[in-house]
């Protein structure tokens, strides 16, 4: 699927230096002059260069402060111009889009709850046709990969080569410590799919509080991620919105410093030996389990015709309950957590239950 995106590597984009990783940062929101000013002068004093500033900012509820508007570009610009900046806010219509490149905004993103509507994400590759800034797009709020992957299509289309993606994680009803569901399933499918698109996590609005930064930070660093976007601001006691992720520059700082980067790949040759064996050790142990997952389905399917010719419903919810209690408890002394074991095993059953159903409704 990759050859569907026609992408420019983000050493051509001229916004980010070596080494990695490639940072964004700046307040959630551009609250006033004073505040946009000193929030930059301290993050170039930090040694980053790509600021970062809400403008509109979409709100859950009506009555919040929902951005300064335009007039906030006027400072971002004024950072631009006095300390070499490279400037980059949200966009959401068409509007925005044109407001930005009035001011000289260097980037834009389109947030998660934009990227979940096709009409807006056309609206804006429309407004950006032919216009040569990277433009970096959000996942939607709901983990659906194919709505991230429209997104980006039709912004290609629109001839935007600097083109890149946000994981910001996914809203949820289930509980989490974070305040978005981090889904790195995701990612790292879309990853696999688009390996050459440059990809950065969004740790802020991901974690939702200041503690939990530095963790989902490495963590995206560990997946191979090119970036972060991460929120700063001068006072963020004193922030409009979204205080509590937000961290004044020197504490960014030093947890950039802290970060461990992983390199893509290694010359060593004793790293590439061992590599191969492992990886040749994982594709055995990969085929085994589909000739056992093939053996486990034709005993599901015996199982259906029984059932079938004995008028049997298909589930009997407390043996299954049974047989996934006692693979927990074997699989937790195998030192696997509960979770892959859980759905793991449920991902087999429905299998297991769907071929058993289907025996049934060809009777």
């Amino acid at each position: 699927m990759e050859n569907r995106l026609d992408i420019a590597p983000i050493s051509e984009w001229g916004m980010f230096e070596e080494p990695r990783p490639c940072v964004i940062a700046g307040p959630c929101s551009a609250e006033s002059e004073i505040q946009v000013m000193e929030t930059a002068r301290q993050l170039k004093a930090a040694g980053l260069n790509v600021f970062r500033a809400g403008i509109w900012k979409p709100r859950t509820h009506p009555g919040s402060f929902e951005g300064v508007g335009a007039q906030g570009l006027k400072w971002m610009q004024r950072a631009k111009r006095e300390l070499g900046l490279k400037i980059a806010t949200e966009v959401a219509s068409e509007k925005h889009v044109f407001e930005c490149l009035k001011y000289g905004v260097d980037l834009v993103w389109l947030g998660a709850r934009t990227t979940a509507n096709p009409f807006l994400v056309q609206e804006i590759a429309d407004a950006l046709k032919d216009v040569d800034i990277p433009v970096l797009v959000k996942n939607p709020v709901n983990a659906d990969i194919d709505l991230w992957i429209g997104a980006l299509e039709r912004l290609n289309a629109a001839g935007i080569r600097k083109l890149g993606v946000i994981h910001r994680g996914f809203s949820t009803f289930a509980k989490n410590k974070y305040r978005n569901e981090p889904g790195w399933q995701v990612a790292i499918e879309l990853r696999s799919r688009y390996p050459r698109l440059p990809f950065f996590c969004d740790p802020s609005h991901m974690g939702g509080r200041r503690e939990y930064l530095k963790e989902i930070s490495q963590r995206s660093l560990d997946l191979g991620l090119e970036g972060l976007m991460i929120e700063s601001h001068c006072d963020p006691t004193c922030a409009l919105s979204d205080a509590g992720q937000q961290l004044v520059p020197q504490d960014l700082r030093e947890m950039l410093m802290s970060l461990t980067v992983r390199e893509n790949d290694s010359d060593s040759l004793e790293y590439k030996e061992n590599i191969d064996q492992l990886r040749s050790q994982i594709d055995v142990i990969d085929e085994n389990l589909l000739n056992l997952f093939a053996s486990r389905m034709k005993i599901s399917r015996r199982i259906g015709e029984y059932k079938r010719d004995n008028n049997i419903a298909i589930i009997q919810a407390s043996r299954w309950d049974t047989v996934l209690e006692n693979m927990v408890r074997k699989g937790n002394e195998l030192g696997l957590s509960d979770k892959f074991l859980t759905t793991v095993f449920n991902a087999i059953h429905e299998a297991s239950v769907q071929i058993q159903n289907d025996i049934l409704e060809k009777k």
